[in-house]
């Protein structure tokens, strides 16, 4: 039974990770595109970083779940990863958000902070997740953790989706470097938080050590996982991509000036969708099976992007219908990523059941390694987008704006005044291939997600019953 000091430090702590994680992951890119004057061939070079950054990132999450399994510190096998990865990572984004060098100067600088910043937010990430299983291994309280745990990854998402769209537009430069100290910091003291409150569960069939090749052999031998990772992966590529385009969606179909305004609304709808599917996981669960969930809420997503789709060809362009679509596709995405983090923990006990090994991290690695590769597809997709639609190339006209006016050389009024102008630039067929991404994407590999699941993961409630009674 878990202590509440445990319980609450721990999922009270997600929030301050999920803050900084949606500023680097939402807003970095889009940061740069209104920011820095940056030519289409430096701007291609850095989508190009980020993408193998994140690839690379990816390989090395189970290469620190090796690490962290092989870690006998004094203050427990999680607890000093979160630490060190919480302070290096919260100065690496203050410092990507505020030193500003010019051109092919910025490229280079860009590309080893970004480096540094996915290879210390692994380091915490990875211990903060494999932490997650090791405290219990009971269905119901797993539930209610995961469950607690997801409000306040919703709210710390919410905040800074929120909030920043609605900061930024015409004072960027400032907005940006002041929202990534705060963000920073906050970070830190959320990470304080479970690394002084959180009680660690020892186990005594933790392995004491492992090589990169037990790595790939405990992987490997998990059939449940590899399905369960491969569907994450696919399924989080869908997910982040209307959030991520969100920003450049709203301002070329309803202007720069009140584009920040909309965008906030919806990601309201956004942190709304989502906190609610994250609050009412524990008790759908105990009243439908996951692939029932599962089931519901890809109905619920296939609907909802078409109808988004519609939105100024079919339907009336009317922002409270697009918000009541947002909020659907967001409660389904979030339902549907919840039965997802469940799939992948219980493949740990599955793990156990047959090898009498147990590896929290490792296998946890393989959660970190979906989202960090599916990030770098969304962001090679989004770069891809704005280049082959044009849409960057106007998009530079407002960034010299911004740099005027974080110089003090312009007036905020006068930013926006100017931004509208080229903002009209923008033909239909230009912003039809931005909605096409924004939709197409999402059905296509979330569907395949579903079907991959519902053919391959095996381990149901009943199964998973079963395996938990043998580990007693």
């Amino acid at each position: 039974m878990l202590d509440n000091k445990t319980k609450w430090s721990y999922c009270v702590g997600a929030t301050g990770r999920d803050m900084a994680y949606t500023l680097v992951s939402m807003f970095l890119l889009t940061y740069i595109q209104y920011t820095m004057q940056l030519t289409v061939a430096q701007y291609a070079t850095i989508s190009v970083i980020v993408v193998l950054c994140l690839i690379w990132d990816g390989f090395n999450d189970p290469m620190m779940g090796i690490i962290i399994e092989n870690a006998h510190l004094k203050s427990g096998k999680f607890k000093p990863w979160i630490l060190m990865g919480v302070i290096l990572n919260a100065i690496d984004i203050i410092c990507i958000f505020t030193l500003r060098p010019r051109g092919w100067a910025f490229v280079v600088f860009f590309g080893i902070a970004y480096l540094l910043w996915g290879m210390t937010f692994t380091m915490n990430d990875i211990a903060y997740w494999g932490l997650l299983p090791a405290l219990s291994s009971d269905p119901k309280e797993r539930n209610m953790l995961i469950t607690i745990q997801g409000v306040f990854i919703c709210v710390g998402q919410f905040t800074v989706a929120g909030l920043i769209p609605n900061l930024v537009a015409g004072n960027a430069v400032n907005a940006y470097r002041n929202s990534a100290i705060v963000i920073a910091l906050l970070f830190l003291a959320f990470q304080l938080l479970t690394y002084f409150g959180v009680t660690e569960r020892v186990r005594d069939n933790d392995t004491s050590s492992l090589s990169f090749k037990d790595m790939i052999k405990i992987i490997a031998r998990n059939d449940q996982l590899i399905v369960a990772g491969v569907s994450l992966l696919l399924f989080t590529v869908g997910n982040g991509l209307l959030i991520m385009i969100g920003m450049n969606f709203f301002y070329f179909e309803f202007g720069y000036s009140v584009g920040g305004n909309l965008i906030f609304l919806f990601t309201v709808m956004y942190g709304l969708g989502t906190l609610l599917s994250q609050a009412s996981f524990a008790a759908l669960a105990s009243k439908l099976s996951r692939t029932q969930i599962l089931s519901v809420a890809l109905g619920l997503i296939i609907a909802g992007y078409a109808m988004f789709m519609m939105v100024g060809y079919i339907l009336p362009k009317n922002v409270i219908l697009l918000n009541v679509i947002g909020f659907v596709i967001f409660f389904a995405q979030g339902s549907f990523n919840m039965v997802m983090i469940v799939m992948i923990n219980n493949t740990i006990e599955y793990d156990e059941a047959r090898t009498g090994e147990r590896h929290d991290s490792t296998i946890s690695a393989v959660r970190s390694f979906a989202v960090k590769l599916a990030s770098a597809i969304d962001q090679g997709v989004v770069a891809l987008i704005l280049i082959i639609s044009g849409i960057y190339t106007i998009s530079q006209n407002i960034s010299n704006l911004e740099i005027e006016a974080g110089k003090g050389e312009i007036a905020r009024d006068q930013v926006l005044t100017k931004a509208e102008e080229f903002i009209a630039l923008a033909s239909s067929g230009q912003k039809l291939i931005l909605r096409l991404g924004i939709v197409l994407v999402p059905i296509g590999v979330i569907t395949i997600a579903y079907v991959l699941i519902r053919k391959k993961y095996k381990i149901d409630e009943a199964m998973y019953d079963e395996l938990i009674k043998k580990e007693q």
